[in-house]
């Protein structure tokens, strides 16, 4: 396990993705990167351009690939098809790495040897621009990601196989399981996937020290869309094993009588507070459950009733 391949599923960001390129560019152990593979999931912009310009700068191979548009498990699937290293890296086109996010992951698969062992990192804000305190609380409590749950936690479990960050065996990847391509969205595969490892024998470990960036704004009503249009791959989620499952544990430790009075709770803080929303992507911090109940109201349950 001397290197890694690194795969980057994209679509119509070439803009960001060379960021993230010149990110791997700058690892402080470039002899670490066997390969970087990107799948480019019929994008219409420069991509294939800028990849092109990055390879010839590159002391290691870059290789590009194109399919059709069908969603990044489809991607993610080529990539793992395609590497020729022991270890694969999955990182998104708009994840930036630190310079030693490499170096993370390799060393804690030398240290955790075992085919099925794989290693999640931490995904931030970058420090500029600043990220407002909605983002803060979108990108660390949930919903995009709950990596506040993971602090002081060595392994977790599948619900946080985020491939935004995340390595494993290549070998156990291609004997155990790939992603499922009925999921055309970025939503939900990665965690369906996980479900399934696990079954198999997937040890998740979380490196809080593996650090990449995630350049992409968000808006409030960015996350309440992006929400909106994840209903379809939540529909897909729900049917399978793992959706139905996840979904079971959590109403385990959520009663029935819980969720409908979160939900009077959101109802009413949306409404009555309804002049709060503009300032929701201010620099002014509320209470986290304020930015809770406002997404719940307006991205989930508001257009339902």
């Amino acid at each position: 396990m001397d290197s890694i391949t690194v795969v980057i599923p994209t679509y119509n960001r070439a803009p960001v993705l060379k960021k993230a390129l010149e990110g791997y560019l700058a690892q402080q152990t470039l002899d670490a990167i066997h390969e970087l593979l990107v799948v480019d999931d019929g994008s219409t912009d420069e991509t294939k351009s800028v990849v092109d310009e990055i390879s010839r700068r590159a002391p290691f191979s870059v290789r590009y690939f194109r399919q059709e548009n069908k969603g990044p498990a489809a991607a993610r699937n080529l990539g793992i098809r395609e590497a020729q290293a022991d270890v694969i890296l999955f990182t998104d086109s708009d994840i930036v790495p630190a310079q030693d996010l490499v170096q993370q992951h390799l060393a804690w698969h030398r240290q955790n040897p075992e085919r099925s062992t794989a290693v999640l990192g931490y995904v931030t804000w970058p420090p500029e621009p600043p990220p407002t305190p909605f983002m803060r609380w979108y990108g660390e409590y949930g919903p995009l990601f709950g990596y506040r749950e993971l602090r002081g936690q060595l392994e977790v479990d599948c619900r946080y196989f985020y491939t935004c960050n995340l390595s494993l065996k290549v070998q156990f990847l291609k004997i155990c399981g790939q992603f499922d391509e009925d999921f055309k969205q970025a939503a939900f595969e990665d965690i369906e996937l996980g479900y399934r490892l696990s079954k198999l024998g997937l040890k998740l470990l979380y490196n809080c020290g593996a650090i990449a960036y995630h350049h992409q704004f968000f808006s409030f009503e960015d996350a309440c869309r992006k929400a909106r249009a994840n209903r379809n791959a939540a529909r897909t989620y729900v049917r399978k094993e793992a959706g139905a499952e996840l979904n079971a544990y959590r109403m385990r430790k959520e009663s029935r009588l819980t969720y409908r009075i979160t939900r009077w709770a959101a109802t009413q803080v949306a409404t009555t507070l309804k002049p709060v929303r503009r300032v929701l992507d201010s620099a002014l911090p509320l209470p986290t459950i304020i930015y809770r109940l406002f997404f719940w109201y307006h991205a989930i349950w508001r257009d339902k009733d």
